[in-house]
């Protein structure tokens, strides 16, 4: 899942030893007052959630985007988990939330009800939220099982981990990501009569072919569809350009990991984590591309921006009403799951411009520090990232693995594309691709990013005010103490 999501609480927790229907019913016979005190127990245990095994604390508590994982693999999590660990009963929660915003909020308010989980899914938009106010860094664990997990390390590329790096420390495993690459409908392709562009195409060949695109579209079509959001919106035209809406640099430390567990060339230029600070909306190259993308939607190539995920355009897409759209790995399972050929579509790289470096969200699960029950979690997080327990989760293509040799063609045969190695030599091929800017003040960030951009693109002549006022709340964003 990171899926751009492309993960969700409960009531107050009951006293341990609050009786239950059954024990009272028992004690005081089938008398009145006996089944009015029942009634009574009854009542409470719902109303406290006495009555959901494991509210109690008697279980480690995993809390996950309800729409992160199939339900009818989640007994991945649990049952296969138990069978290992038979000492460790485990509670999944999926929570219902819109977004990753949404479910963050769920789990915030659940935190200060009193009511956390031990272990949550968090994706790029929470990590170093949670980081800094909510979780565990995983060293201890990592540095004395690191025999166990030299293979996993091995199998994952450095950019994921340092993701989930927050001023040098680990704070989760990374178990998927999603790059932003371009998805193409073949069939809006050979009615340009164009092939797949290149790998090495540029953003003038990206133009080039809306604009053949649009000449042979119609009425209705769309050449280039985006939704407006911290994923997958401006930010990969952000990140081809050089460029960011935040300042962009390193923590220091990490070396205990990276000497560890990567080779010199891989660990070069690694530090302990990503830190976004100043905002710098009002940049030369920020502008540059809000100008373009701008002539894209004057010139009738592209849709405005538009929120939301992006779920709508399927049908849009898999019709020839799209001609392309940026999306993940997740989106072969999503086409496939609609009903789509894995031959109607291909994908390719984001095109080029000032630089290849793409944008990606990652996922994995965090240990949370009000947690009672931390050595238990960690087993739990070491076991969601053996292969094994990833290829059950992941079967249907939902998302990218973060471990690489899960990419192979095998698994792409039935969902497609026939291009699905672009979604890991993104990374590969690319190795200065990054997370999206997600620093803990997110919420207000992807706020002002996507509240901005839609007025920076809703009529001519309005990119300069639009990113000026970006600017401002961008900075009271970061200025906050989160």
């Amino acid at each position: 899942m990171t899926h751009p999501a492309p993960t969700p609480p409960p009531p107050p927790p009951a006293r341990r030893g609050t009786p239950s229907r059954r024990t009272l019913m028992r004690a005081g016979g089938y008398s009145l007052a006996a089944a009015g005190l029942a009634a009574t127990a009854a009542g409470w245990n719902r109303l406290t959630a006495a009555d959901i095994p494991g509210r109690d604390g008697s279980m480690l508590t995993v809390a996950i985007l309800g729409s992160a994982i199939d339900p009818s693999r989640q007994s991945v999590l649990v049952e296969d988990f138990q069978r290992l660990h038979p000492d460790i009963k485990v509670r999944l929660v999926a929570v219902q939330a819109k977004d990753w915003d949404g479910f963050f909020s769920k789990i915030l308010t659940q935190i200060a009800a009193g009511q956390a989980p031990d272990v949550v899914y968090v994706a790029t938009e929470g990590v170093q939220l949670f980081a800094k106010r909510l979780g565990v860094p995983l060293d201890k664990w990592v540095r004395r099982d690191a025999d166990q997990l030299r293979e996993y390390f091995a199998d994952v590329h450095p950019s994921l981990v340092e993701s989930m790096m927050y001023e040098g420390s680990l704070h989760q495993l990374p178990v998927e990501f999603n790059a932003a690459d371009m998805y193409l409908s073949k069939k809006v392709l050979a009615r340009t009569h164009a092939g797949l562009p290149p790998a090495d195409w540029t953003r003038d060949d990206f133009t080039a072919l809306l604009r053949d695109m649009k000449r042979s579209g119609g009425r209705g079509f769309t050449p280039f569809f985006w939704t407006n959001r911290l994923w997958g919106g401006v930010v990969p035209w952000l990140f081809a350009n050089g460029t960011n809406i935040l300042t962009e640099t390193k923590a220091p430390g990490g070396d205990w990991l990276w000497d560890r567990f990567y080779q010199p060339a891989q660990r070069r230029g690694r530090g302990g984590g990503y830190r976004w600070t100043a905002p710098q909306a009002v940049s030369d190259r920020v502008e540059e591309v809000y100008d373009y993308l701008a002539s894209l939607v004057h010139d009738g190539l592209c849709s405005r921006p538009e929120g939301g995920s992006g779920t709508n355009l399927i049908g849009a897409f898999s019709t020839g009403r799209v001609g392309a759209t940026p999306a993940g790995g997740f989106w072969a399972g999503g086409l496939h799951e609609a009903g789509v050929a894995p031959d109607a579509y291909d994908a390719q790289f984001f095109p080029r411009w000032r630089t290849r470096r793409h944008q990606y969200g990652a996922a994995g699960y965090a240990i949370l520090r009000t947690s009672k029950r931390q050595d238990e979690a960690w087993e739990f997080v070491k076991y969601t990232v053996r292969k094994d327990v990833m290829s059950r989760l992941f079967e249907k293509n939902e998302t990218t693995p973060a471990r690489r040799s899960m990419l192979t063609s095998q698994r792409y045969a039935k969902t497609g594309p026939a291009h699905w190695d672009v979604f890991y030599d993104t990374l590969d091929r690319f190795p200065d691709t990054g997370p999206i800017p997600a620093p803990p003040q997110v919420a207000a960030v992807d706020l002002a990013l996507t509240k901005h951009t839609s007025t920076a693109l809703n009529s001519p002549g309005s990119v300069r005010p639009a990113l000026r006022a970006m600017q401002r709340d961008l900075e009271r964003a970061m200025e906050r103490e989160i």
